[in-house]
C-alpha cells in the first residue's frame, strides 16, 4: 500500500520515541520499534541496502534505486530519531539526574508492557522457546550486573562501540545505551551531541568539525553493525520466530533489572565534568533506599508507561501498522 505524508509522519514519530529510549539506558529503541509495528520492515528495509541495489542507480535511475531501498521510509524514521537524539540527550540525562526513581519507574512500567505485547506474539511454546527465554534472562541479566569500563576516547574504540550498541539498539530489550555504558563510551557519546549541539548554537566550527569526526566513526561502527547483524535476525525471525522471540523477551525480562527505579549507589566515579556520578548500583526494596521512596508517584508514573504502550498498541492496529 502506497504511504502517504501522514504516514510519513507518523513514521518520523515512532522514530522520535525510538530515538528518546535509546538515549536512556536499560531501555531499547528496538521494543518502541517492535510495538508501534515497524520492527519488521525496519529490518526488511536494512537488508535492502546492499552493493547491487546502489550499483543499479545508473541503470535504474535514482528514483526506482531509492523506492527499491525504502528509502522514504528510512529517511522519515531517522530523521525522527536523529531529531530526538539532538533534542532530547540532554532532557533525559537531566531528568534522570533531578527525578531518576520517576524516570526509571516510567520506563519500568513501558518494559513491563512490552514484554506482554511480545509474549501475545508467540504463536506456540516449545521447549527451544522455553530455552531461549531462559538463556535471553541469563544473558540480560548478566549484563546489568557486570562492572561498566572506563575507556579512552580513541576513535576505534569509538567505531567498536558503535557497532556492538547499534546491534543491541535494534534488538526489543536489550539496551545499546546501556551497551554504551559498560564499554565506557556513553559519557563520551551523549558528551559529543551535547559538544556538536552546542557548536552550532555558538556558530563555533572547529567545535563542529570535533564533534563531526567522532560521531561519523561511531556512525560508521553503527552502520556495518546494522548491515551485518540485520541479516542475521532476518534470518532468526523468518526460520525461528517463536524461539526469536521467547529469547528477546528474556532479553526484556533480565533487563528489568537495570531499571528497577530504587537503587543503592555501591561505588561512585568523577566523569569528565568533575561531578561525582553512581558507578556500580544494585537493586534494592523502596522502603531501604536512602531519602523519599516516592512510591504513590513512582506507581503513577509506571501505570502511564504501561499504559502508553497499549495507546501505541492501539493506534498502531487502527492504523494497519503503517
Amino acid at each position: 500500500m502506497r504511504k502517504l505524508f501522514p504516514d510519513y509522519l507518523l513514521i518520523t514519530l515512532k522514530g522520535i520515541a525510538m530515538g528518546a529510549a535509546d538515549v536512556v539506558p536499560g531501555v531499547s529503541g528496538g521494543t518502541i520499534a517492535f510495538i508501534s509495528g515497524i520492527y519488521q520492515e525496519l529490518i526488511d528495509s536494512i537488508n535492502k541496502i546492499n552493493f547491487s541495489v546502489l550499483k543499479g542507480v545508473k541503470q535504474n535511475g535514482l528514483k526506482a534505486t531509492w523506492a527499491a531501498i525504502n528509502g522514504n521510509f528510512l529517511l522519515a524514521l531517522l530523521l525522527g530519531i536523529a531529531i530526538s537524539i539532538l533534542t532530547f540527550s540532554k532532557i533525559i540525562t537531566h531528568l534522570l539526574e533531578s527525578q531518576p526513581i520517576l524516570v526509571w519507574s516510567f520506563f519500568f512500567g513501558l518494559v513491563l508492557a512490552s514484554i506482554l505485547f511480545i509474549w501475545k506474539e508467540i504463536t506456540k511454546w516449545s521447549v527451544k522457546a522455553i530455552l531461549a527465554l531462559l538463556i535471553g534472562i541469563v544473558i540480560s541479566y548478566y549484563i546489568t550486573i557486570a562492572r561498566p569500563a572506563e575507556s579512552p576516547e580513541s576513535y576505534p574504540y569509538l567505531f567498536l562501540s558503535g557497532f556492538l550498541a547499534i546491534i543491541a539498539m535494534i534488538l526489543p530489550g536489550v539496551s545499546g545505551a546501556f551497551i554504551l555504558l559498560l564499554m565506557g563510551s556513553y559519557q563520551t557519546v551523549i558528551g559529543t551531541i551535547n559538544q556538536f549541539r552546542e557548536g552550532i548554537s555558538n556558530m563555533n566550527f572547529e567545535i563542529i568539525g570535533q564533534a563531526m569526526l567522532k560521531l561519523m566513526t561511531f556512525a560508521l561502527g553503527a552502520i556495518i553493525g546494522l548491515k551485518l547483524f540485520s541479516k542475521v535476525l532476518t534470518w532468526m525471525f523468518a526460520h525461528h520466530k517463536n524461539t526469536t522471540l521467547a529469547l528477546l523477551i528474556g532479553f526484556m525480562i533480565g533487563s528489568l533489572n537495570k531499571i528497577w527505579p530504587w537503587k543503592e549507589v555501591l561505588e561512585t566515579r568523577v566523569n569528565s565534568h568533575g561531578e561525582t556520578i553512581p558507578f556500580i548500583e544494585k537493586s534494592i526494596l523502596p522502603h531501604y533506599f536512602n531519602g523519599n521512596p516516592q512510591i504513590l508517584t513512582a506507581i503513577i508514573m509506571l501505570v502511564c508507561g504501561f499504559m502508553l504502550i497499549f495507546g501505541l498498541e492501539k493506534i498502531a492496529n487502527r492504523l494497519g501498522k503503517n
